[in-house]
């Protein structure tokens, strides 16, 4: 048996790199275990601009060629600073839901999934994400430093994972050592919603994860099911997995192209906090626990097989994240079309007990 941290990399890219996955590999090995780099990212800029030009000459010939008629060859220069410069006024984010703008050419960095399957090109627009998984991901210039995995969306990262092996005496507490000791927070691609919007400390049992660096500081959270499964009383952890790793939902359900997607578009938010007199003090990237991502997939499902009407209870014990819970539902209701297009629910109405 091979034990080593590569193979359980490997393992993950694997299913990543396959159809149920949908990622595309960057930088990887092969079955014989031989190093394949397909693609090469700027490590300065910590992007890949070749694949995101592709991208947007495919999915948006007539803007990329005005883009390319007006700027020649400095096209693609050009496209990372206003890419850059729009990412540090609005946030990553923004841009891979809004897109930029630049000398009256609308370019978007990626296609979200469509609510109806009426529009076959917002289908197509969407299969045409690129989306990358790269290993050993060199992130500075300073250093030869690499996180283990990383995953693009069109060439920008936007999911960093650090990966542990029991079998070689690592867990997912030396990989959140690792992100707080080794991963600078003054680093350019550790910046708030600037590249990475998620990062996730894994080994062979358990998951945790945060969206801000902070060094010594830093404040991971459980991204586990439960030791009895997703929506089922239990204790911490993960269930066994008999068919493969006990954290192999993570790759499977969440990071899986489609999920990822989604995530992106409809569950990640900045929370942002001011003071009395409106300047902000806070920002907060919020990304979804996996018993939040659960309940709202398990409500939205049945809905659209059995349509308006039913009731449903749902328990969430405190500080478990009701309210972002309950305001993802009612998002994701006022759009949710059933299988013949049509839309289920006119209007959503929140009664509660609370005013946040």
């Amino acid at each position: 048996m091979d034990k080593s941290e590569k193979r359980f990399e490997r393992d993950i890219e694997s299913f990543l790199i396959s159809p149920e996955g949908g990622y595309t590999q960057f930088c990887g090995q092969d079955e014989e275990g031989n190093w394949v780099h397909n693609r090469q990212h700027d490590v300065a800029k910590c992007i890949y601009m070749d694949v995101l030009c592709e991208f947007i000459e495919k999915t948006q010939p007539k803007e990329w060629a005005k883009y390319v008629k007006y700027y020649g060859a400095n096209a693609s220069e050009k496209l990372y600073h206003r890419l850059e410069t729009t990412i540090s006024n609005q946030g990553l984010l923004y841009v891979l839901r809004n897109g930029i703008e630049d000398m009256g050419c609308k370019l978007k960095v990626c296609y979200f999934k469509p609510e109806s399957e009426n529009s076959s090109l917002a289908a197509e627009r969407y299969e045409a994400n690129i989306l990358g998984c790269t290993r050993q991901f060199r992130y500075s210039t300073a250093n030869t430093n690499t996180i283990d995995m990383v995953l693009s969306v069109n060439g920008i990262p936007v999911v960093a994972l650090e990966l542990k092996n029991q079998l070689t005496g690592q867990d997912y507490h030396c990989a959140i050592k690792q992100f707080k000791d080794d991963r600078s927070s003054k680093e350019f691609a550790f910046r708030l919603n600037h590249r990475f919007l998620v990062y996730f400390a894994v080994d062979l049992y358990e998951a945790w994860m945060t969206t801000q660096l902070a060094d010594g500081n830093t404040h991971f959270l459980p991204f586990n099911q439960g030791s009895n499964g997703a929506g089922v009383t239990g204790g911490a952890g993960n269930p066994q997995n008999p068919n493969g790793y006990d954290t192999a939902y993570l790759w499977e359900r969440v990071l899986c192209k489609d999920s990822l997607m989604e995530i992106l578009q409809k569950y990640m938010h900045l929370q942002q906090e001011y003071d009395k007199n409106g300047n902000l003090v806070k920002e907060t990237m919020i990304f979804p626990r996996y018993h939040q991502l659960d309940v709202v997939t398990k409500l939205l499902e049945d809905v659209k097989k059995n349509g308006s009407g039913k009731s449903y209870l749902i328990q969430h014990s405190a500080g478990s994240g009701k309210t972002n819970s309950i305001a993802w539902l009612a998002h994701r209701l006022t759009s949710l079309h059933d299988p013949n297009n049509r839309i289920i629910f006119d209007n959503v109405v929140i009664v509660t007990d609370r005013v946040v």
